[in-house]
């Protein structure tokens, strides 16, 4: 099995990420709903970071689907915590793109799904 390191190194990457984003959080605001935005964005981080790292791990089993699934969680993540953080960090609001990158992470799982089903 040929692992993609890229996709590997990404996973990291965004794993590191998510433990900055849950530190963010349990030292964030005494807003309630900005901690439980925050606490979820760092959540999606941290599963997703694993998804990426194990689409690395398949490689090439899954053809092309492989890293269409890679590419739908990298992308949603952007979007879904882009959403969350970018008013945070003093960035203007990014309206509805958190609902649009939660359908790109479960578009994703799904690319992942048959990446495995068509073997």
């Amino acid at each position: 099995m040929q692992a993609y390191r890229g996709w590997i190194a990404l996973g990291a990457i965004v794993g590191l990420l998510a433990v900055i984003a849950a530190a963010g959080s349990a030292h964030g605001s005494a807003d309630a709903g900005v901690m439980r935005a925050r606490s979820s964005a760092a959540q999606m981080l941290g599963w997703h970071a694993l998804a990426i790292i194990a689409v690395g791990f398949w490689g090439a089993q899954g053809g092309w689907l492989t890293n269409a699934a890679g590419g739908l969680f990298t992308l949603g993540l952007a979007l879904f915590c882009g959403a969350v953080y970018s008013p945070q960090l003093g960035g203007p609001s990014l309206g509805m793109t958190a609902p649009v990158g939660g359908g790109l992470l479960m578009l994703g799982w799904l690319a992942f799904a048959a990446s495995a089903l068509v073997r």
